[in-house]
């Protein structure tokens, strides 16, 4: 069935003012007006921003439905993708978040609006432990983009969490994936849009 529901999850101290997601979205309207396209702004808490996701997308077709994130939104698209049975596109995904994000405790700004500012508290650390499907195997077909000049994640350890993903590897690179546009017309098409 194609999808006609696409959920866009952006990554830590992001916003839906990301470029990619503005991207996305922008490629949505233009070429899937009838597809439903939404991007939260996910609360600081994983557990919090998991119950609003599940919340905001409880009436979607599950066979229907599709989902994209970024860095540690690519960690709860993969949570997202377990529950829901659903395709799941990872850009430069955190794999283990829990690990990586104990440095950040503590307070913090918005990438996109410097001004405001939220608190990283040292509980959302196992919020984010309790959220790991690493040691499911994939409930539906995964897409994984991953750019060996990520200098925040390494490269090999993505591409080790998502080896039976459908996986483009990308020589160089960020961690904001500054090239998307060139590859949103392959997560478009991964994610079979109505």
């Amino acid at each position: 069935m194609p999808t006609t529901h696409l959920l866009y999850l952006h990554g830590f101290r992001s916003s839906p003012q990301s470029a990619k997601a503005q991207m996305t979205a922008a490629q949505v309207r233009r070429d899937h007006p009838g597809v439903h396209f939404w991007c939260p702004q996910l609360p600081p808490s994983p557990r919090e921003a998991m119950a609003m996701v599940a919340e905001g997308t409880s009436h979607w077709p599950r066979a229907a439905t599709a989902v994209i994130g970024s860095s540690l939104g690519g960690f709860y698209a993969s949570w997202f993708a377990q529950h829901q049975g659903c395709r799941s596109v990872m850009l430069n995904p955190a794999v283990n978040p829990a690990r990586d994000l104990r440095q950040r405790i503590g307070d913090q700004t918005a990438w996109h609006n410097p001004s405001e500012r939220f608190y990283f508290r040292p509980q959302f650390i196992d919020e984010l432990k309790a959220l790991d499907v690493r040691h499911l195997a994939p409930a539906a077909p995964e897409m994984a983009i991953i750019a060996k000049g990520d200098e925040l994640l390494d490269w090999r350890e993505m591409a080790d969490r998502y080896a039976n993903a459908e996986l483009r590897i990308l020589e160089g690179g960020d961690h904001a994936l500054s090239q998307f546009e060139l590859y949103v017309d392959d997560v478009i098409r991964f994610c079979d849009l109505a």
